[in-house]
């Protein structure tokens, strides 16, 4: 509420009078959202005229955080098989599990990378309000990047501090890009949930060397950081530690069994792929579901390798005893239900499974059916995928193989009851009525050139944006806003989201709420301003109702 208010022209009143209602307008639209706000916290519920307000009646906040999203027309009646990743989609953790990792990796660069021991007296301790998804380390300088769709940093930190405007452009050759060959040998990705202990630690590595002056060699410090991260992953420390622990590392999950019975029940196949190994699988699934878990799956692979099992194509598959975790020594030819598998690819799995071609129409031996000759049941859109990380998972299994792709993405829930708080809904109306300010004050000045006042006039209105735009990153709670946005462009995390994932939602429980031949109709796709704009490209008029 405390915002500077639009500024002024000296010379030119008409322009003013566009300048003056935006202010106005601005006022109300607050003074509404902020009534609005107080009627709903309220038991008398919200006023019927305040209601008037709004364009349409909104959804329920649970209705749009447990909701499916649909980037691509599918039919789930016509997928038969379904597979599923482990960490972060079937089972989900407590903010527990990214401290206890961030803890072992900063321990891991003080025992063996002799870094000062210090780091371990002076609180360094994971923070979950700094990190978030999507973000990419710059092996160079060390600094943590925010990157659009077009690939653009549009925010980078070193260390704890927000890199200004004039290094960013310094560094990234003025435009704050880098070329494909740049960007794969200096960006680091950093975009699965177990990354955001790496990003913190990161951050306050630099931050602890900067803070005491001392010398250090970045692309040292990122590599040494990364494999930290890495060390205590293969490690099986933390995992030994979760699985001896589950109450306290891993989120309850009492809809999971009921998503899965209904596929099940429904004729799907189920397919479990999973990196970790079988015993810590095993743990978490039975802390979740219960000790009969293997019961509902066709195929259980564990240790799988990913993203290497979908891309290697002579990766045989080695069963593993349950019982003892050991791998056995003979041949795999044929996958069998009820028991467990570690390595192995894509190709290898598609040989190991007797599944006929739906078309087959219960022939009685493959070589009855013309079908099964051309038809690889694992290479086609009828396999979901569902999955957490889209860079280890879902990018090949659509690419490379056609499959449909779901992404459990837990900040689609997050961003959206944030995003329905008034004070963020005051800060998009207000970015908006600004830049129409800017359309319509432009158009009043017409086609000449513009006077040193014009041209300051919008330079004050951007920054005044730029601030409300500050505003919404502020009340996201993390440095970086959105996950979803890099400033007011799509991040790179959320082109690839829309470009590799044809459903995406906040937790697989989701599924719950849709038929197992549930239709999803996507919204339809506008991605070029005329078609968002509609008839009128340029500008509108400020609502009069603004101005009562």
């Amino acid at each position: 509420g405390n915002m500077t208010p639009p500024p002024r022209h000296t010379l030119n009143e008409e322009v003013n009078v566009v300048l003056a209602k935006t202010e106005i307008a601005i006022r109300n639209m607050q003074e509404n959202e902020l009534f609005l706000a107080s009627q709903k916290s309220s038991s008398a519920g919200v006023d019927p005229e305040a209601k008037e307000y709004r364009d349409c009646e909104e959804i329920p906040l649970e209705v749009e955080k447990e909701s499916v999203y649909a980037n691509s027309y599918i039919d789930l009646g016509k997928v038969d098989t379904v597979g599923f990743d482990y960490d972060y989609t079937l089972v989900t953790y407590t903010e527990e599990l990214l401290e206890l990792i961030y803890d072992m990796a900063l321990k891991r660069l003080v025992d063996e990378k002799e870094y000062p021991r210090e780091m371990l007296e002076s609180g360094l301790k994971f923070d979950p309000r700094f990190s978030i998804r999507g973000l990419a380390v710059d092996r160079e300088n060390g600094w943590v990047c925010h990157l659009s769709y077009t690939h653009k940093v549009a925010a980078a930190w070193e260390g704890r501090h927000r890199v200004d405007r004039k290094r960013l452009m310094g560094e990234y050759s003025g435009k704050r890009a880098l070329t494909p060959s740049q960007r794969r040998k200096r960006l680091r990705p950093l975009n699965d949930l177990f990354s955001m202990a790496e990003c913190c630690l990161m951050a306050d590595t630099v931050q602890f060397f900067l803070d005491r002056e001392i010398p250090f060699c970045a692309r040292s410090a990122v590599t040494d950081v990364l494999g930290a991260i890495t060390g205590t992953h293969i490690s099986g420390d933390f995992h030994r530690q979760v699985a001896n622990d589950p109450e306290r590392y891993f989120e309850p999950k009492p809809h999971l069994k009921t998503v899965l019975s209904k596929m099940k029940a429904s004729g799907k196949r189920l397919i479990f792929v999973s990196n970790s190994p079988f015993w810590y699988c095993d743990a978490g699934m039975k802390y979740v579901v219960g000790d009969d878990w293997r019961d509902q799956w066709d195929v259980v692979i564990a240790s799988a390798g990913k993203p290497l099992f979908y891309t290697e194509s002579n990766r045989p598959f080695r069963e593993v005893a349950p019982a003892t975790g050991k791998v056995k020594f003979k041949e795999v030819t044929t996958l069998e239900k009820g028991r467990v598998y570690t390595s192995g690819c894509l190709k290898e799995l598609t040989k190991c499974i007797n599944w006929s071609h739906p078309l087959a129409f219960g022939a009685s031996d493959d070589s009855d059916s013309v079908y099964n000759d051309i038809f690889s049941p694992l290479m086609s859109p009828n396999v979901l995928y569902i999955g957490d990380s889209l860079f280890a998972d879902l990018v090949d299994a659509k690419r490379e193989f056609g499959w449909t792709t779901a992404a459990v993405t837990p900040e689609v829930g997050w961003e959206i009851e944030l995003q329905r708080k008034a004070e963020f809904v005051i800060a998009e109306k207000a970015i908006e009525l600004l830049l129409n300010s800017l359309r319509l004050y432009q158009r009043k000045l017409g086609t000449d050139l513009r006077t040193e006042e014009d041209l300051a006039v919008m330079d004050k209105l951007e920054r005044l944006i730029s601030k409300w735009r500050d505003e919404q990153t502020r009340l996201m709670g993390n440095p970086f806003g959105s996950i979803f946005r890099a400033r007011y462009t799509p991040s790179l995390f959320s082109h690839s989201l829309r470009r590799y994932c044809d459903l995406y939602m906040s937790n697989v429980a989701s599924l719950r709420h849709y038929s197992p031949q549930h239709r999803f109709y996507p919204e339809t796709p506008k991605l070029l301003s005329h078609e968002i704009r509609g008839s009128n490209p340029e500008c509108c008029e400020i609502d009069d109702d603004f101005f009562c």
